[in-house]
């Protein structure tokens, strides 16, 4: 509809052009907007105030005529001036109707879109595979996982890089302690947590072991065998722990997305070799810097890119640099998504910059950082446990799933305890996730088990729930959603307001592709799940006065359901039939 209008506005202010109202020449950005209140039409452009300065009127002046211009359309019922020269527009309630019955009838919800489609990388999770994964790395898994779910229901080709932390100095001290307390089978590894605590330890109490982790590092670097062989099992052992907590979050991620910093180790030198043939190298304290004009300290002095070690080693900007050019050369994408900890930006805005002034992208490749703030605790710094340590993720979850346990079981203790389970899963899972997902990308918020966990206010158990609603309707009459017939007549207020509202999924999800932020679409499930409960208490469906009427308002809910449910899918949460 905003796009209708947008070509309705265009279209009027080529004529006023053509008869001399309004200068040639003015190619003005068209803005509508949705209306918050009703009452003033459901979309609003402030176009005639933005150009009644060139045309020399005022304007509501400049309304008027722009409004006698518009071309008719079927789907606008009438529009309006309002304030000092919006226009207002009222979409008619018998189109709005056929879009949603032509929605209804879409495997796509007749969504699509609005520019063209891409490739897409998407940097996600890329924990450190030294340790278990914790609270740390939840932010990037899900809100990348949430984003990348919508780009490709939209259409677009989406590659998920999971860069994880697989090489480095730590390592060296991992396959030293191997060496040393030789592991029989992967079971005594499986505790990476206190395998890695026992080497740090042993790596701050012995200049020895300390000296051999060293060497080891230079050995792996160079692909000896035997520490090679270490380093595999190593890995594996710990991409299985990411890979189960990755499947109990329903997080599309597996193995074929890991390419670690490991995969670009041989093309480090290659790296140097090209940013020094470019002319873009500058030796500092016996490091290889780059330096861009844009980058400068609190003193106004240029801030160093450090892309290698005075002693030859590489660093994180080079590792990315090297991704940054396979993404483009091998990967072939058109733009590329980091979802890294917003306390990186200023690494991420010097690596794309580096990348571009050395041609390792295209100029047309979008690189883009999605920064994200931290998750608190109760005391607004970062989630610790009580003795001050990391949180494990998979100890999160498992808190999380008990309380959701104790919780159903309390509103439903007639349900066996196998379902009681299930159940349980389902909402302890999705309460951590959408806690998080309903939340600006780059803010921070405060963890709290009471909050998510509540039938009440913007949480998943409440999405859950009007869900399970729609779907008790359908099973009180025996039939799917597939099965609502006839078709879709909007009458009540509470009717068109929930009808305005579906129509506009597809701009939704839209916004989320565009800025990468879920809470977009959080905020708009909460919102329809809102608006069909006022529906369903104003406009009874089963004892509907006819049965057109009853039918009418069974697609209505038919298609609420299905969107509460693709959206929350796209969030990577799963209904629930009953809760």
């Amino acid at each position: 509809m905003k796009d209708t209008i947008r070509q309705l506005i265009q279209q009027a202010l080529t004529r006023l052009v053509d008869d001399g109202v309004l200068p040639p020449g003015l190619t003005p950005t068209i803005q509508v907007e949705n209306t918050k209140d009703k009452t003033h039409g459901d979309f609003a452009s402030n176009i005639a105030m933005m150009l009644a300065k060139p045309a020399g009127a005022k304007p509501r002046e400049l309304a008027e005529k722009l409004i006698a211009a518009l071309p008719q359309d079927a789907q606008i019922s009438k529009v309006e001036i309002a304030g000092p020269g919006f226009l207002n527009f009222y979409q008619d309630t018998s189109a709005l109707a056929a879009r949603l019955d032509a929605a209804l009838a879409d495997a796509q919800l007749n969504v699509r879109k609005a520019g063209a489609v891409q490739r897409v990388v998407v940097d996600l999770s890329a924990p450190n595979l030294a340790k278990e994964m914790h609270v740390g790395h939840l932010r990037s898994t899900i809100i990348g996982d949430g984003v990348a779910r919508v780009l490709e229901f939209l259409g677009d080709t989406v590659i998920r890089q999971n860069h994880v932390g697989d090489w480095g100095t730590q390592f060296g001290m991992l396959l030293a302690y191997m060496q040393e307390q030789p592991v029989g089978n992967d079971a005594e590894l499986a505790d990476l947590e206190g395998f890695y605590r026992a080497a740090k330890k042993r790596f701050d109490e012995s200049p020895e072991f300390a000296d051999r982790a060293r060497a080891l590092v230079v050995q792996l670097q160079a692909g000896d065998t035997e520490c090679l062989r270490l380093w595999h099992r190593f890995n594996d052992i710990s991409l299985s722990h990411c890979q189960t907590l990755y499947d109990r979050l329903g997080v599309k991620l597996s193995m074929a997305d890991v390419k670690g910093e490991s995969a670009y180790n041989d093309d480090l030198p290659q790296v140097i070799a090209d940013l020094q043939a470019k002319g873009l190298l500058s030796e500092s304290d016996g490091a290889q810097c780059v330096f861009m004009d844009e980058f400068k300290n609190a003193e106004g002095n240029p801030l160093p890119l450090i892309v290698q070690k005075a002693g030859g080693g590489y660093l994180y900007a080079t590792t990315d640099l090297a991704a940054l050019r396979y993404r483009a050369n091998v990967l072939h994408a058109g733009r590329a998504l980091y979802f890294v900890d917003q306390r990186q930006a200023l690494h991420f805005q010097m690596v794309f910059a580096a990348a571009r002034l050395a041609g390792f992208v295209p100029a047309t490749m979008q690189l883009e950082h999605m920064g994200f703030g931290t998750m608190n605790g109760a005391d607004g710094r970062p989630f610790k446990t009580r003795d001050g340590g990391t949180v494990k993720l998979i100890e999160l979850l498992d808190e999380a799933e008990e309380r959701a346990y104790t919780l159903v079981k309390g509103k439903n203790p007639e349900f066996d305890d196998t379902e009681l389970r299930q159940i349980a899963r389902a909402v302890g899972i999705a309460s951590v996730k959408y806690a998080d997902l309903s939340k600006h990308r780059t803010s921070d918020y405060s963890f709290n088990f009471e909050q998510m966990l509540s039938f009440e206010g913007n949480t998943a158990p409440y999405l859950l729930y009007a869900y399970t609603r729609v779907a008790s309707v359908f099973r009180k009459l025996g039939k799917e959603f597939s099965e609502a017939d006839g078709q879709l007549v909007l009458e009540a207020e509470q009717e068109v307001a929930l009808g305005a509202r579906l129509a506009q999924f597809g701009e939704v999800l839209n916004g989320v592709a565009d800025k990468g932020v879920p809470h977009l679409l959080c905020a708009y499930l909460y919102d329809l799940a809102g608006l069909f409960s006022s529906f369903y208490e104003h406009c009874p469906i089963l004892a509907a006065e006819t049965p057109a009427q009853q039918q009418s308002r069974l697609r209505l809910a038919a298609l609420t359901g299905r969107t509460l449910q693709q959206g929350l899918q796209l969030l990577g949460l799963n209904t629930l039939e009953r809760m």
